[in-house]
C-alpha cells in the first residue's frame, strides 16, 4: 500500500470553498486526500494554523485565496502571500520541506484548476513522504 498524504486545505469562503463547490457539483476528480476547511479570508490564516496542521499530524497544507485586485476584504489575500513567503522559509530553517505548504489564488469559477491543484499537491507530498518525522522541531507557538 502506497503513502497517501493527509493535506489541510484552508479556503476562502469567497472564492477558493466556492471553486472548490464548483469541482463538486461538475464531478470532477481530484485526491481524497484533502480535509477542506473554510474560512472567511485566506488573510486569517496565521502561522500557528498551518503549523498546529503540521503537528496534528498533516503532511501538508494548502492555503488558497482571491485572486490578487478581488479579495472580498481588500488586501487579505496580499497579507496571505506575505506571510506565506515567511512561513515557507521558517519551515526550511526547521528542517522541514518548504514544499509541503502550497499557497494557490483559486477563483468561484475554477473548478477544473481546484481539482489541478489538488492533484499536483497530493503528488508533491505524497513524494516527501509523510511529515511526523519533523513535528518535534516545529515551534508550538507557546513562545518559549
Amino acid at each position: 500500500m502506497s503513502f497517501e498524504p493527509k493535506i489541510i486545505a484552508f479556503l476562502c469562503t469567497w472564492c477558493s470553498y466556492a471553486g472548490a463547490d464548483l469541482a463538486g457539483i461538475s464531478r470532477l476528480q481530484y485526491p481524497p486526500s484533502i480535509r477542506i476547511i473554510k474560512v472567511p479570508c485566506s488573510g486569517r490564516i496565521s502561522a500557528n494554523l498551518i503549523l498546529d496542521a503540521i503537528r496534528s499530524g498533516a503532511d501538508g497544507v494548502l492555503v488558497s485565496g482571491c485572486h490578487p485586485g478581488d479579495c472580498h476584504y481588500q488586501s487579505g489575500n496580499y497579507h496571505a502571500r506575505r506571510r506565506f513567503v515567511l512561513l515557507k522559509n521558517l519551515l526550511e530553517f526547521v528542517g522541514l520541506e518548504s514544499d509541503r505548504l502550497h499557497f494557490t489564488w483559486i477563483s468561484a469559477s475554477e473548478g477544473e484548476q481546484f481539482a489541478a491543484v489538488v492533484r499536483e499537491v497530493t503528488d508533491r507530498v505524497r513524494g516527501l513522504g509523510p511529515a511526523t518525522r519533523f513535528v518535534k522541531h516545529l515551534p508550538d507557538g507557546s513562545g518559549k
